[in-house]
């Protein structure tokens, strides 16, 4: 069964490129995990620097892997003082069907 999740934090004020240049940038390397189906990257129109992210893994198994990728722990170092969380919030998704 896919695992599929919604990623939501705040740039700080001041620090939007930054942080979209880190989430650019891992968009890339996560895009290209095996079990990767979608990995896309929004911000709100009426509120640019409220970024969500649509996650979608083949399995448990791939959202595992991405979250033991050695990729991860550095950008989400770099990026916690960037935002107005303490982490990203997560909310996991259910089809309906």
């Amino acid at each position: 069964m896919k695992k599929t999740l919604l990623a939501e934090f705040t740039a700080r004020e001041g620090a939007q490129d930054e942080v979209t240049r880190l989430i650019s940038d891992y968009a890339l390397k996560v895009r290209e995990e095996e079990g990767n189906i979608a990995f896309d990257v929004y911000t709100k129109a009426a509120h640019p620097r409220a970024y969500q992210i649509f996650e979608v893994y083949r399995d448990e198994d791939a959202f595992q892997a991405h979250l033991n990728a050695p990729y991860g722990g550095p950008f989400n170092a770099a990026l916690i003082p960037l935002i107005e969380e303490d982490a990203s919030g997560l909310t996991f998704l259910e089809p309906l069907e």
